[in-house]
């Protein structure tokens, strides 16, 4: 199965002219090691390995901080396969496209020395072309973002067609899609977050003031949303139902938390789950007055015209 990416070329793209020029995408963590010998089936496995790594190299950093950085390492150089397509962005308010063609290799003294081959396709993606929603995703903080859930847009665009829109049979609408909550509602929180229950105690997760809490990768897949108390003595790990079954959604969160508690968790903290779907269901709150730590919540949107 074909997979696509967004892959950040260095800060704020710095490097995504040199990257295009030479047929690469790349990272930079951990610029002295060859990591040809060091790249596990294993997400967990190398993360467990380099994390002290990272940490003994930067000791200000913190755990959640190493996890990410070592899991984004990981994605570039081990789990992206040949034939999967990348998208970069120039830093112009454009994205290079193009598909991967080798596996890992080191470039000792280079930029970006952890990198994969990649062909580059001739034109390339205006951002002013994707649906809101891939603009969101493709924008999001963090080296690495999958895109693969908008495969069929991302072709379209590849091939020259614009992508569907939503449309309003309200004519008062003037922006329908943002009443497609269900597929937009984790950027709705992440806008509104200060606005929420969940704001007033917590904090979306940032480091060197960037957002890195908005799909944070683990071990079996990314969290939607990983927070902290204000007081710093709790993780918070916020998963969204989104149509998914029931049970599917609160065994995910269970795992994404389990994860937390033992790869990134500092000595002292805790670790809670949040689940929040469009409606309520009974089944989720059936099952949660067993299981310890995690609260449900649903979510309402409202709006006002108001004469001007």
């Amino acid at each position: 199965m074909k997979n696509y990416f967004r892959i950040m070329l260095g800060r704020k793209s710095v490097y995504a002219e040199e990257a295009h020029g030479e047929n690469f995408i790349g990272t930079g963590w951990f610029e002295e090691i060859d990591l040809t010998n060091q790249l596990p089936e294993e997400y967990r496995s190398f993360n467990q390995a380099m994390i002290p790594v990272y940490l003994q190299k930067c000791p200000e950093k913190t755990k959640i901080s190493a996890g990410l950085a070592c899991g984004m390492l990981w994605t570039v150089a081990r789990y992206l396969k040949i034939g999967d397509i990348v998208l970069c962005p120039n830093g112009a308010g454009s994205y290079f496209v193009g598909e991967v063609t080798t596996n890992y290799q080191y470039r000792r003294g280079e930029h970006l020395p952890h990198r994969r081959g990649v062909q580059w396709y001739p034109t390339k993606i205006e951002r002013s072309q994707m649906s809101q929603a891939l603009q969101h995703s493709a924008g999001s903080i963090g080296t690495v973002s999958d895109l693969t859930k908008y495969a069929a847009e991302i072709e379209g665009l590849i091939s020259g067609s614009r992508p569907p829109t939503i449309v309003a049979t309200d004519e008062t609408i003037e922006d329908p899609s943002v009443f497609a909550m269900e597929s937009h509602l984790e950027e709705f929180l992440i806008q509104n977050w200060q606005q929420t229950l969940l704001g007033k105690s917590y904090d979306i997760y940032q480091e060197d003031g960037e957002l890195v809490g908005q799909q944070y990768p683990s071990d079996t897949g990314p969290i939607d949303i990983l927070a902290i108390s204000k007081d710093k003595k709790e993780l918070l790990v916020v998963e969204l139902k989104r149509g998914r079954a029931s049970d599917v959604v609160i065994g995910q969160t269970q795992r994404y938390m389990g994860y937390v508690k033992d790869e990134l968790a500092e000595e002292g903290q805790t670790v809670r789950g949040t689940i929040i779907a469009l409606e309520d269901d009974a089944r989720i709150r059936r099952a949660l007055s067993v299981a310890r730590g995690i609260d449900f919540y649903t979510y309402q949107v409202s709006f006002k015209l108001q004469k001007v």
